[in-house]
Parts: structure tokens; C-alpha cells; sequence
């Protein structure tokens, strides 16, 4: 199952985001939420969680 992480709101952000994820080795997917608003859900396998979002964390405030 999936679950989602974070909400970027950029497609260059959600591609930051995603990219530096994927080097970490996580497996990581990004799907539009509304394309008027140009937002992008960040997911992750929910039993990925908590590593994520510790490594999320240092990617959003380094």
C-alpha cells in the first residue's frame, strides 16, 4: 500500500523531492492532486514510513 508523504507545490519540487528519495533507495511515486493548482503528491510504500520521512526531513530542512 502507499501512502503519502509530503504534498509539493511545484512539479520541480516534486521532482527534487522524488529524485533525491530514489538515490536514498527508496521506492517512491508522484502523482498530480489538481491540475489547476500545479500539486503533486510524494508516496511511498507504507512500510517505508518512518525511514522516509526521517530522510525526508533532512531533504526540506538541511
Amino acid at each position: 500500500m502507499w501512502t503519502v508523504i509530503y504534498i509539493a507545490p511545484t512539479a520541480r519540487v516534486a521532482d527534487m523531492i522524488k529524485s533525491k528519495l530514489t538515490e536514498e533507495g527508496f521506492m517512491v511515486k508522484c502523482r498530480p492532486i489538481n491540475m489547476s493548482k500545479q500539486q503533486f503528491e510524494i508516496l511511498v510504500p507504507s512500510g517505508e514510513l518512518e525511514e522516509v520521512q526521517e530522510v525526508l526531513n533532512l531533504i526540506l530542512h538541511p
